[in-house]
């Protein structure tokens, strides 16, 4: 029995199949061509390759005041963000996760709490960082927060592939998802002009370059702890490494493009439309921008502030805004790259 999200979803792209003006607009449009009718399968493909550009809204004939009433943003984000929560074990908890951002930001007070007391990291002091919290301490607890939701995460991703029928994967498939992700192809509009995303009917690439600014900040900074960990243990170097040594230049170029990217990223949201996103689940989005803002921005004022008074406070903010950050990934909407690289991935196969 289909959910009444996904009953929208095929009432709304049973017109757009019909219509077809906004054919080459993107990815999800493109996918709507092999199509006559619609199942739970394909419409979860097709919601999760739309990147919520809203230049088919803007081009629409049948949006409100027309009795088809077509908002096909919101009707796609809707079963993206079911696919998502549904897939996971434990559902319920993805769907409040979603909805009740705040909820992100507490979890990071409850865990900073817990490395002040438990941790017994005082809240003044200017000790160096691994004389607050010892390198295999840090790993031991880090390593379990990191793979145990990655396993939970796994489990659903892979019901998410059989949901929309993928196949086994080949190199063609993944180079061409990851070309896709890489440079955020679908957030050009389909035709090179870029989002309606803040500006109504005008077109702008700033979501897209907030969006890789946030991704390769993102991309950076894991990249700088995985060389320090090699470096570490592979070649017994071990920190604090000097400003020019791969993981400093990693780690800072990465958290400055972090934090603009996610503070324009929040910005550009409060500009949007509310009614083309995703319903009930804005608190959680502005949740989940935060919670990556203040990872990336207590990392660098931790590393420019190391050595004074503030450097234990900032630690303990740090450690739990990356803690939490982690612990939710599978249910925040950290998931959404995931799936949406899956789905890039499934499109692959149909092309080739």
């Amino acid at each position: 029995m289909q959910s009444k999200v996904i009953e929208e979803a095929n009432r709304q792209l049973s017109v757009c199949n019909a219509c077809r003006y906004c054919e080459g607009f993107c990815a999800s449009f493109q996918a709507m061509t092999r199509y006559r009718s619609f199942n739970e399968s394909t419409i979860k493909q097709m919601a999760n390759l739309c990147h919520n550009c809203q230049a088919c809204y803007h081009s629409c004939q049948f949006t409100a005041p027309h009795e088809f009433d077509l908002n096909l943003p919101q009707a796609l984000a809707n079963a993206r963000a079911e696919s998502w929560e549904e897939s996971m074990p434990f559902p319920a908890i993805a769907r409040v996760m979603q909805s009740q951002g705040l909820l992100l930001l507490v979890g990071v007070l409850v865990a900073g709490i817990l490395f002040w007391i438990v941790g017994e990291i005082p809240l003044a002091s200017n000790l160096s960082f691994y004389e607050l919290m010892p390198h295999n301490t840090l790993v031991s607890l880090f390593l379990t927060l990191f793979f145990l939701p990655l396993i939970i995460l796994s489990i659903g991703l892979r019901r998410y592939w059989k949901s929309v029928g993928g196949k086994a994967i080949r190199w063609a498939h993944l180079s061409s998802a990851v070309k896709a992700a890489a440079t955020l192809k679908n957030l050009d509009g389909g035709l090179g002009q870029g989002c309606n995303y803040e500006k109504g009917d005008k077109y702008t690439h700033t979501r897209r370059w907030a969006h890789q600014a946030t991704m390769y900040g993102f991309l950076l900074c894991f990249l700088s702890t995985s060389v320090a960990t090699i470096m570490h243990y592979g070649f017994l170097q071990e920190a604090p490494y000097p400003f020019w040594s791969l993981p400093k230049l990693f780690g800072v170029t990465g958290g400055v493009l972090l934090s603009l990217g996610t503070a324009k990223l929040m910005i550009l949201k409060g500009r949007s439309d509310p009614n083309l996103g995703v319903s009930n689940r804005r608190s959680g989005e502005y949740g989940f921008v935060s919670l990556l803002f203040l990872v990336s921005t207590s990392g660098l004022l931790l590393y420019w502030l190391s050595g004074t008074d503030w450097a234990s406070l900032l630690l303990i903010i740090h450690l739990a805004s990356i803690a939490v950050f982690f612990v939710t990934t599978p249910y925040s909407k950290m998931a959404h790259g995931f799936f949406r690289t899956a789905a890039l991935i499934r499109e692959a196969q149909f092309k080739h």
